[in-house]
C-alpha cells in the first residue's frame, strides 16, 4: 500500500520543528497533552482524543506540552490518491486551499484507533484500503474547527513564485539569498521576509524541509544512509541524522526501519 505511511509513538519526548510534507496527514492525541503550532492565531492544546487533519503542503508542527511526553499516532496519505478517492464522490472543492480541522468526537477517534490497528495488522491489503477508504468519505467533512491558511496578498505570492520554483527544482542545491533575491526581484530581507509570510519558513528552512521529503522517499532505496545525505546535499550523514529527526521524529535508520 504505497499510498499510506502509518506511524505509532508512546510517551515521545520528541519535538519536531515547523514542517510540511507533500502528503495529507491525519494525527490522533492518545495521551498527554499536545501544543498544535501553524494557525495564524496562535498555539492551539490538544487533548487526548483529539484528531487533526492537516492538508499536504501545510506549515504547521505539534509537540508535546513543555517538559511532557506524549503519545500519538500519524497517519500520511499521497495526496494523488486521496484526490482520486474524493472524486469519486464529487468533493474537489476540498482539493484547494482546505482548512486544518482540529476534530473531538470521540467515536470519530475510535473509528481512526481501529482503522489504524487493522493497517498495522496482518489483515488482506484489500480490506485495509477498503476502510481507509470508508474512513475518509466518512468524515472528509466540515466538522471540526477550522484553521484556515494565513491570508497573503496575492502579488507577493506571485513575486516569490521564481524563487519557490528553483528551490522545487534544485532542492540539493545549496542556493544563496543573494540567487533567491535575483529571482525573485527582491532585496535579501524582502526575500525572508515573503518567504515566511508566503511559505511560513524561511528560504533556508524550507529548503531543508524539502530535503527531509526527498528523504522519506530515498532512504527506501537500497542506498547507504551516508550516500542519501551526500545526494541531497547535507554536509555529512551526522547533519543529515539531526535534521531528519527534527522534522520527522525518528532518525532515518529508525525511518528507513
Amino acid at each position: 500500500m504505497p499510498f499510506v505511511e502509518s506511524r505509532r509513538a508512546c510517551q515521545s519526548w520528541a519535538c519536531y520543528k515547523p514542517h510540511h510534507h507533500p502528503t495529507f496527514s491525519i494525527g490522533a492525541v492518545d495521551g498527554g497533552t499536545s501544543v498544535f503550532t501553524g494557525a495564524p492565531s496562535g498555539p492551539v492544546l490538544l487533548s487526548p482524543g483529539t484528531l487533526v487533519f492537516i492538508p499536504a503542503s501545510r506549515v504547521h508542527a505539534c509537540n508535546p506540552a513543555p517538559n511532557t511526553a506524549w503519545s500519538y499516532q500519524m497517519l500520511h496519505l499521497d495526496a494523488p490518491w486521496l484526490q482520486a478517492v474524493r472524486r469519486e464522490y464529487l468533493r474537489t472543492e476540498l482539493m484547494e486551499d482546505e482548512p486544518v480541522r482540529i476534530v473531538t468526537d470521540p467515536m470519530i477517534y475510535a473509528r481512526f484507533c481501529f482503522l489504524n490497528a487493522l493497517l498495522f495488522g496482518e489483515a488482506d491489503p484489500l480490506e485495509k484500503e477498503a476502510a481507509l477508504i470508508e474512513f475518509v468519505v466518512d468524515y472528509d467533512s466540515e466538522q471540526g474547527l477550522f484553521i484556515e491558511r494565513p491570508l497573503v496578498p496575492l502579488n507577493l505570492a506571485e513575486q516569490i513564485q521564481p524563487a519557490l520554483d528553483y528551490l522545487y527544482t534544485w532542492p540539493t542545491v545549496s542556493t544563496t539569498l543573494d540567487k533567491l533575491a535575483v529571482l525573485a526581484g527582491m532585496s535579501r530581507y524582502q526575500v525572508i521576509r515573503a518567504f515566511r509570510a508566503v511559505t511560513g519558513m524561511t528560504p533556508h528552512a524550507w529548503q531543508l524541509n524539502q530535503r527531509v521529503n526527498l528523504a522519506r522517499e530515498w532512504i527506501q532505496s537500497e542506498d547507504s544512509l551516508a550516500d542519501v545525505a551526500h545526494n541531497l546535499g547535507f554536509a555529512d550523514q551526522a547533519h543529515f541524522q539531526r535534521v531528519f529527526k527534527a522534522h520527522a521524529g525518528v532518525t532515518p535508520g529508525s525511518f528507513r526501519g
